[in-house]
């Protein structure tokens, strides 16, 4: 049974890119047996200073709502060729993009849009769509990227630690494998770096006990999810080394990456953390921003989408 209050949502501006997100998105809603919603930001006009000026914003409105139009029927044709019995949504308002999407993810079960290029210092300094969704979502967001235009047989990365958006991400990860009939790959990174004064004897550590004690502790951390979805095979990777960059060496051959973020507000950098912008930056594969969940509004999708798209 499909589920109406919480569906994918995804974003399209009519690059390719886009519409392979769209089609990514798809499938996984399909997967997951809820509906898609495809939607497109129109530029926001402005007010009107004039008779002279609203004249030509109206005009310049009608064709933007034209392409937009286009814009949406094409991912709508497209979707559909692949999925004929997914229920699909379109709609397209005229506001900042990263905003329609924020306030979407409200009541979105995930947000899924394509991710360009993007460095890390224009992440922090600049800032993007992207980033600017994944740092404020109430939901899970996925910067597609890559080749996959649908859910393969490769299996899923999830970083593993012991917060709280850790966890959701784990809980996410685990569903859509299970969703997808596919491998876990639980990476957890550790560091042997100390406080300024410390002194570390090398000579003195028994690296294996170590790394035999930090590899128990992540069996130990996921075993609540191994009995929850006991048909999900799990490979346990223990890594002594950067989170972002243990991330991005188990991600070749995988189909998406799944982190957590630090929280959600206006610092993009911060909420993110290096890991997840350099992941933003570096991985070739979607990645998957999870955040520890909000609360909730009680206004269905589908009534608040309504009231958006009269504003």
């Amino acid at each position: 049974m499909e589920d109406t209050v919480n569906p994918v949502v995804v974003g399209v501006d009519g690059t390719d890119n886009a519409m392979r997100a769209a089609r990514w998105a798809a499938g996984v809603a399909h997967k997951l047996g809820t509906p898609l919603h495809i939607v497109h930001a129109r530029p926001y006009p402005g007010h009107n200073p004039s008779d002279v000026i609203a004249a030509v914003r109206a005009c310049e409105m009608s064709a933007q709502q034209e392409r937009a139009s286009a814009i949406l029927d094409a991912a709508s044709r497209a979707v559909h060729d692949e999925h004929p019995d997914l229920r699909i949504t379109t709609a397209h308002v005229s506001e900042a993009v990263d905003r329609l999407l924020v306030d979407l993810s409200q009541h979105a079960r995930l947000v899924v849009l394509g991710c360009d290029d993007l460095s890390v210092a224009e992440a922090v300094l600049i800032g993007s769509t992207t980033v600017a969704v994944a740092a404020n979502s109430m939901c899970p967001v996925v910067a597609w990227r890559g080749e996959a235009t649908a859910p393969t047989g490769q299996p899923i990365v999830v970083g593993v630690n012991d917060d709280d958006p850790s966890r959701v991400a784990i809980t996410s990860a685990f569903e859509l494998a299970d969703r997808f009939a596919v491998n876990i790959i639980a990476v957890h990174a550790w560091s042997t770096r100390r406080s300024v004064g410390d002194v570390t004897l090398p000579f003195m550590i028994d690296w294996n006990a170590v790394h035999a004690d930090q590899r128990e502790h992540l069996v130990n951390a996921l075993a609540p999810w191994t009995l929850q979805y006991p048909e999900v095979d799990v490979q346990y990777v223990v890594d002594q080394d950067k989170p972002s960059r243990a991330l991005l060496n188990h991600s070749d051959g995988a189909q998406l990456v799944v982190i957590g973020s630090r929280g959600r507000g206006p610092l993009a950098g911060a909420v993110l953390g290096s890991t997840g912008l350099n992941l933003l930056h570096h991985s070739l594969v979607p990645t998957m921003i999870c955040r520890s969940m909000g609360a909730r509004g009680d206004v269905s999708f589908e009534h608040q989408f309504r009231e958006r798209a009269q504003e």
